[in-house]
């Protein structure tokens, strides 16, 4: 008897070995299908996670006040798991199989002002190997459109400062190259000449730590906990009290957008799976298409 508890650390060893799924990816549905099999009965056997008690689960949760993203993940979570054990063998059908994706309403990312990224870099940094590579830390972030995941995995080797390109590793390890010039490329370039050094010198790290471009002051890759930080410390500096790194990826997009970047474009460069994804970016755009309808069309002002 294959109980639900193997089944899921099969399930997690094929996302991170065959699928290649980050890690926050896999954090994520172990959390999310541990709850669920820990509802159920973590050593009952795979088949008793039917449809009827995956249902009732999920009503759980909603009753519970989960938002319905969250739901929608663990919808995702549970489709994938109980695919996964009936393709195996591990279970005799797959009980999420009908099981339909929860309806999740749009929402409209925040996004910044051009005055307000104008605020942002106009702040003094800080004189110090630690503020020259917040600079390019945030630079990087709004002037490249990149997750806080991609900024903190980023390595020397994939920055190719010459050609103006950065190699990002996306979600599910995607790999695209995005562009990097102005005030980014500025900043990354005096970042990695002047102060990487200072700040790599501060201990002895390891090669996967000497390797990152962007380092703590204590000599090692910066976490991702650390690039939080990191802008909402300078968010606030300039009144921006609810800064946060996807607000800069958000604003970069937005910005694109409204500069006249067609759809296909910015998805090439958020590293989107899905145009439906990038096109949350046409609502962000709509005060913005007005204002060139009015502006343009011959017969909007009369």
């Amino acid at each position: 008897m294959v109980t639900l508890n193997a089944a899921l650390d099969e399930y997690l060893s094929y996302l991170r070995v065959e699928r290649g799924a980050a890690p926050a990816t896999i954090e994520g549905y172990q959390r999310d299908l541990r709850r669920c099999i820990n509802a159920q009965g973590a050593d009952e056997p795979t088949d008793s996670l039917s449809y009827q008690a995956i249902v009732v689960y999920l009503g759980e949760l909603a009753e519970l006040g989960c938002a319905p993203s969250s739901l929608k993940r663990s919808v995702s979570a549970i489709k994938g798991f109980c695919g996964f054990m009936a393709q195996d063998g591990l279970a005799a059908h797959n009980a999420a199989a009908v099981l339909k994706m929860p309806r999740v309403p749009a929402h409209l990312p925040p996004s910044l002002s051009i005055k307000q990224v104008e605020a942002l870099f106009d702040q003094q940094f800080e004189p110090t190997p630690a503020g020259t590579r917040n600079r390019a830390l945030l630079e990087l972030l709004y002037g490249c459109g990149l997750r806080v995941s991609e900024i903190s995995a980023l390595d020397l080797a994939e920055c190719d400062l010459d050609g103006g390109l950065i190699r990002v590793f996306g979600k599910g390890s995607k790999e695209r190259m995005v562009p990097v010039s102005g005030s980014a490329h500025a900043a990354l370039t005096r970042y990695l000449q002047e102060a990487r050094g200072l700040l790599h010198t501060k201990r002895q790290t390891q090669p996967s730590e000497g390797s990152a471009v962007f380092l703590n002051v204590r000599g090692e890759r910066l976490g991702s906990g650390g690039v939080y930080s990191i802008v909402v410390n300078y968010g606030r500096r300039v009144g921006l009290d609810s800064l946060h790194p996807h607000s800069l990826r958000h604003s970069y997009a937005t910005h694109l957008l409204e500069g006249g970047a067609d759809l296909r474009s910015i998805q090439e460069l958020l590293g989107h799976a899905s145009i439906a994804t990038t096109q949350i970016y046409t609502h962000v755009g709509r005060g913005h298409l007005r204002g060139e309808y009015l502006t343009c069309h011959p017969r909007a002002r009369l």
